[in-house]
Formats: C-alpha cells, structure tokens, sequence
C-alpha cells in the first residue's frame, strides 16, 4: 500500500511539472508561428518576445533565422527549420528538432532577415546561453557579448558572474562587462576605472578598440587620462606581439620554402642540373593527395583524418618515379650542358602542366583539412594555425631523416662521394649514373611530399609548382649548392626576411628586394653561406 502510495504521489508530482512545462513550449510554438505572418519592420519585437520567454529550446531557431535556414510552409504558415539533402529539403521541429519530413523547395517560403536583425539574434543568442549548464557554450556567450557590448543585458551578465565557477568564461564575462561598463551612461567613475584595468589586463586589439571609442566620448579627465595610459601600454605590447607573429609567419614561409627546395638542392648539388620541372613534382604530389581524398570521401569516409598518411608515401613514390624516368629518359644525355639542360626540364615543366589541365581541369581543386590540422590557437596576442604548425613540424622531420640518410647511410656516403668529386668517385667503383639517377628520383619524392604539405595552404592548380621555383633557387644559391644546412638557414633567412619586409614594401616589392640582396651577397659569396669542400677538385 505504502508504495502504490508513493508511486501515485510521484506520477501527480510530474503531472504538476509537466504542466506548466507543456504550457511554455505552447507558448513558445504560438510565438514561433507568429514570425510567419508580418512585415520585416515587425521582426525585432518577435524576436525579443521570443528572447524574454527564457527557454534555451529557441537557441537553434535563432540560429537558423540568422543563417537563412528557417522557413515557412505556404500551405498552414507551420515554421521549419530546414536542412537540404539528396531527395529534397528536410524538415524539422523548431524546438524539438525532430524531422518532420521532405519537401520541395516551391512548398515553403523563407523567413527574411538583415543585418540590423542578425546583430539582434546574436545577442538573443548569447543572452540564453549565458546561463548555459555546458561551459563551451557560456564562454562563447560570453565572448558573443563582448563584441556587441549592450548596456541593456548588464543585469543578466551579472547574474550570470555571481553563479559562474569555470576561471576561463567567468574571466570572459569580467571583459564583456568592462567593455559594456564604457559604454553606459550610469556607471560611477570608480566602475569605469576598474573596467580599464580589467580591459588592460586583457591588452588585445579588442580592448584596444574599446579604450580608444570611451576616450573619444569620455567627460571626465581622469577616466580620459587613465584610458589613454592603457592605450600606450597596449599598442607597446601589441607591437612587442607583431614581431613575434612576424618571425612566426617567417618560420611558416620558410617550413614551405625547405620543402620546395631541401630536393632541388640534392639535385642541384649531385648533378648541376637546373630542373625547371622541380615545381611540377610539387604539383603531382598535391594532385596525388586530392586523388587520395577523393577515394578516401567516396569509399572511406571514416578514414578522412588518416588521408595524409595515405597521401604521404604515394606522393613520394609517383613524383620519385617521374623524377627517375626524368632522368633516365632525358636529362641523363646532357650532362655537362646546363642551358640544353635548362631548356629541357622547362619543355618538360609545360608538358606536365598541360597533362594535368588535361585529366583534372585547369581551375583548382579542393583539398580538405583533417581535424587534427584544422583550427588555431591563441599564443599572447599571436594566432598559431595547426596546419602551420604541423607542416613546420613536418619539415624539421623530413630535413632531419634527410641529413640521416645522407651522413649514415652506404647510399648517402655515395651522393657525398659524387657530389665533391665525381671522377675519383667513379674511380672508386661507385656507379654514378645510377647515384644521379637515384638521387634525382629522392630530390622529386622530397618534391612530391612538398605538394602533399602545400595542398594543405594553398589552391592545388597546374600552377601550383610555379609559385614556388624561384624561390626554391633563390634558397639553394644563398644557402650554398648541395649543402643541408645551407638550405635549411637559407630558407628560414629568405622567409623572416620576406615577412618583415612585406609590410613596409608589399609582397612583390619585398621580392625583388631579397633577390637584390641575393644577387649582391653572391657577388661577395659565389658558393653561397656555406661552400662545400672538395668541389673545386671536380673542376
């Protein structure tokens, strides 16, 4: 008896609640119907009776409204958020956001916005997930609020700092509150102070923007004279930060630089070959990760993120085999005669670019991102890239197994052999036909996991290699013919270099620049930063 008791006692007790919540979501529907009928002029107060009602459930609506997703049906005005798929557009509940079937696009009539009206459901949308049970979500709120900084949702920031316990978002919350703090008649002047301190201690490009607006309209001195103080020290450390993202962006050019030119200059050294055609073994290593991707997208879909350790090794292997064949067919009859050479590998250069125009098209194909390299992270005032960080990884690894291969391996000893002295090499028994050969096909594999690493940056196009060749024998002249190390600080140099010169003189001017300065340094220089020894010998 006792339990029939207590179940009848918890069945009436959810009834209770389930009652009131029954009547709020018939409100919420009956509000929601209304953005069906009306004008645009009509909009903002059914958005702002949507935001009074409290109910987090009309986040995803707001949303929808914002991005254009959200629809009416002309039959019955019943709104829908909509999501296109193959059989037509797929309708879901507003609240619930369960399909309620497929429609043709003709049946349903959008629900119009503008901009005045995506500022509005923006803050909408952070005001109801301030209060948000997930953090992630708060502190996007949080953040949302600092940009639109209105004074009218300070009541409901407040609530929201004294329950709030995660250090991060109530520290974001802290900023948004300063910055609508500026920009309210009614604080007292100590608040307007503490707000300045707090947006000091922020001391980014957004609080920077907010000081220099408050001291625009500011009446008093001392909050004017404290404010311009602020604004001293933050545009000292935002500078102190530009030259730490500059020596960043200088390292990430010359991570791609490394790459395009560590095989060239393998090639270059061993041999004395001018390869024109260096920059299309970048290109057939970025086509063959698009290739790669495509299976992976239309069979694999579960495999996306592992697409580059796919791409990686084929890459190698086809732009190697094109080097070898290259070689072997071609460039093996010309030794000694560099313009017959020069001019060759350019024939052969347009030949590829207009085999791949060909097969795949000449307008760029996409090449996506994994998860692991998309993204960025907040360094101080800099902005670090993953797939930046990740390719500058990549090149340090692929340059230090490159100078194990060369400095410990029979294969290695051989290329260093040919490369200071190819007669006493030859007299020594080693084959160097086939060390040109093997050498010119590890150049353009280096080449080929070049392209797999640009496509991850950059527009894969026939014209991809282009981008890049100058550059690559701008690198191996400056950092010395043949040499690694060479390489690697000539890269780094030319990147910073051209990262710093870039703002003061522009892109094309801060390469022609660096070449001048090139030019001159070889004039004093001719082997470059560093010279290897014994190639006299081979003269």
């Amino acid at each position: 008896m006792k339990r029939f008791i207590r179940h009848v006692a918890l069945l009436l007790a959810f009834a209770l609640c389930a009652v009131p919540a029954a009547q709020a979501d018939e409100e919420l529907t009956h509000l929601i119907s209304a953005l069906a009928n009306g004008k645009l002029k009509e909009m903002p107060a059914k958005i702002s009776a949507l935001e009074k009602a409290g109910n987090s459930k009309i986040v995803p609506l707001f949303e929808a409204l914002s991005a254009g997703t959200l629809f009416y049906r002309k039959a019955d005005k019943a709104v829908f958020i909509t999501r296109s798929s193959a059989d037509g557009i797929t309708l879901m509940a507003p609240l619930t956001l369960q399909e309620q079937g497929v429609t043709t696009k003709k049946s349903l009539k959008k629900i119009k916005v503008n901009n005045k009206l995506r500022r509005q459901l923006k803050t909408a949308i952070a005001n109801l997930t301030l209060l948000s049970p997930d953090v992630s979500l708060r502190l996007s709120a949080a953040k949302e609020l600092f940009k639109s900084s209105d004074p009218a949702v300070l009541p409901l920031l407040e609530e929201a700092l004294h329950q709030e316990s995660d250090a991060s978002v109530r520290q974001a919350m802290q900023e948004s509150y300063a910055a609508m703090t500026l920009r309210t008649q009614h604080a007292s002047q100590q608040h307007r102070l503490d707000a300045i301190e707090t947006l000091k201690a922020m001391g980014n490009q957004q609080a920077l923007s907010v000081l220099t607006g408050f001291v625009a309209s500011a009446s008093e001195p001392e909050e004017r004279d404290a404010a311009t103080s602020v604004i001293a020290s933050i545009n000292k450390r935002l500078a102190r930060w530009s030259v730490a993202q500059n020596v960043w962006y200088g390292l990430s050019l010359g991570s791609v630089l490394l790459l395009a030119a560590i095989g060239l200059a393998i090639t270059f050294g061993v041999m004395g070959v001018i390869n024109m055609a260096h920059g299309e073994m970048v290109m057939i290593g970025a086509y063959t990760t698009f290739m790669v991707q495509e299976v992976i997208r239309n069979s694999f879909p579960g495999l996306f993120d592992y697409s580059l350790a796919f791409a990686l090794p084929l890459a190698f292997l086809a732009s190697g085999a094109v080097g070898f064949a290259m070689e072997r067919g071609i460039i093996r009859f010309l030794y000694g005669r560099p313009l017959e050479t020069l001019l060759a590998t350019w024939g052969v250069s347009l030949m590829l670019q207009q085999a791949v125009r060909t097969v795949f098209g000449p307008t760029n194909k996409e090449v996506g991102n994994p998860d692991w390299m998309s993204g960025a992270f907040e360094l101080g005032a800099m902005t670090l890239t993953a797939n930046r960080i990740w390719i500058l990884a990549f090149a340090f690894v692929v340059f230090a197994v490159l100078l194990v291969v060369l400095r410990r391996t029979q294969f290695g000893l051989e290329v260093r052999a040919v490369t200071q002295n190819r007669r006493m090499a030859a007299s020594m028994g080693i084959r160097t036909p086939w060390i040109d050969a093997l050498t010119f096909a590890l150049g353009s594999g280096i080449a080929g996991m070049a392209g797999v690493a640009l496509s991850q940056i950059s527009n894969v196009s026939p014209n991809l290699g282009q981008l890049y060749i100058i550059d690559s024998f701008m690198v191996v002249v400056f950092g010395g013919v043949g040499n690694l190390w060479g390489t690697f600080v000539g890269a780094m140099t030319l990147g910073v270099a051209n990262k710093f010169l870039e703002p003061y003189a522009g892109a094309v001017l801060a390469k022609i620049l660096t070449l001048v300065f090139i030019i001159l340094f070889i004039q004093k220089k001719p082997r470059g930063l560093f010279a290897l020894k014994g190639r006299a010998v081979d003269l």
